[in-house]
């Protein structure tokens, strides 16, 4: 009999074909907890260690990607500065599946449907490795900022309050 291979998400995909040394961590989730503390609660990991992925629309740039710890907001302002946008507003939900291929709760700033200008929180670099939707909901994964900011092409920046 032969053993059920788990699907691998785009995310994990494109990590493997770059040689990425990484961790993949599954949790326990609903629709109501979908938060980066309910990540940190179930994986007994810090909650700054927990990167969210939001999307963000410039109105220069269009969407943008910024990956912050979970323990802080996106400054609207300083992305909009980082990213040289005079406006940055956050993307509609309803815009989300559509533009990334991804899920609330399950978006990964890897493996995004097109690569989007990304900016990752300046705070990740205090860590040897951060925690990441790995592009489905209940999975994460663990990588070095560094590993991260190169698969995506990101950029490091001062982006929360």
């Amino acid at each position: 009999m032969s053993k059920k291979k788990k699907e691998k998400t785009n995310a994990i995909r494109l990590i493997e074909q770059h040689n990425i040394s990484y961790k993949e961590y599954e949790y326990s989730w609903n629709e109501e907890q979908l938060s980066a503390e309910h990540v940190a609660f179930e994986l007994n990991q810090n909650l700054e260690k927990i990167f969210k992925t939001l999307v963000a629309v410039g109105n220069k740039t269009g969407a943008l990607v910024a990956v912050v710890p979970g323990d802080q907001e996106l400054d609207l302002k300083k992305i909009a500065k980082a990213s040289q946008n005079k406006k940055v507003e956050m993307l509609h939900l309803k815009d989300l599946e559509k533009t990334t291929g991804y899920i609330r709760g399950g978006c990964s700033p890897i493996g995004m449907k097109k690569k989007f200008p990304t900016y990752i929180d300046q705070s990740a670099k205090n860590f040897a490795s951060i925690l990441v939707s790995a592009g489905k909901r209940g999975l994460q994964i663990e990588l070095s900022p560094e590993d991260l900011a190169n698969i995506v092409n990101g950029m490091f920046a001062e982006i929360t309050t």
